[in-house]
């Protein structure tokens, strides 16, 4: 049954309209709540990266908020928020959610890794990100949320992300290719110019060559006949 129910939920790309279902969702389900001025800064900013969990009946039943860190000294994605209503979990949806928005921050903006904060009391979530999602805990930040309880800092390698290592992939065929074709026109150019220089060779040889070449030949069969031939030309 969970399994069905799960087939019926979509994950799409938000658009604008989405964003008051959005922040409802947050409001029910997360002590930390933004005004609608963040939602639109984020759609606006990083449209590829807020996603949406809609259910047969087109209603928003979670989402997730991202961005990219673009001051940062490697380029990074980061998850603002995310949200499953409580009627809707335990079928996926959060893993989904994450994981469109991970593959659009490799694909769109060749992010090196994700980071997010989450409490450290919210076992539930730090489950779900480290057995789940492949967080790892980088750091603790002392009184991150408003009622001073701590946040773990945690992120997750994206280098070897199969999207990220295929895009790669791919450039490094193409450089290899285009090294190959580099290589096959300073190949032909060396063969054409020799092909030139044996082909004006041979050229030169046939003003002088044919008598000498009898001559040569001569000798080679007849030694004394080729003898009295070299004597006559000297005469």
């Amino acid at each position: 049954h969970a399994c069905e129910e799960a087939k019926m939920v979509n994950i799409r790309r938000a658009t604008v309209e989405d964003l008051l279902e959005m922040q409802a969702c947050n409001l029910e389900c997360l002590p930390e709540n933004y005004q609608m001025k963040y939602y639109f800064y984020h759609i606006l900013s990083w449209p590829q990266l807020l996603y949406v969990a809609e259910d047969s009946n087109k209603k928003i039943v979670g989402y997730v908020l991202a961005k990219m860190e673009e001051e940062a000294q490697e380029s990074h994605g980061h998850i603002t928020s995310l949200a499953v209503l409580r009627s809707h979990r335990k079928l996926g949806l959060a893993t989904r959610l994450m994981r469109a928005a991970e593959n659009d921050m490799v694909e769109c903006f060749d992010s090196e890794y994700v980071s997010l904060h989450v409490r450290k009391s919210n076992r539930a979530a730090v489950h779900l990100y480290s057995e789940t999602l492949g967080f790892k805990v980088h750091d603790i930040e002392k009184k991150y949320y408003a009622d001073d309880e701590d946040a773990y800092d945690m992120r997750k390698d994206l280098k070897t992300h199969p999207r990220k290592r295929k895009n790669k992939g791919e450039a490094a065929l193409v450089e290899q290719l285009e090294e190959q074709v580099s290589q096959l026109e300073k190949m032909t150019v060396k063969v054409t110019a020799d092909a030139e220089a044996a082909a004006a060779a041979a050229e030169e040889d046939e003003g002088t060559g044919k008598e000498g070449g009898v001559d040569q030949y001569a000798e080679s069969k007849d030694g004394g006949d080729g003898s009295k031939k070299a004597k006559k030309k000297k005469k």
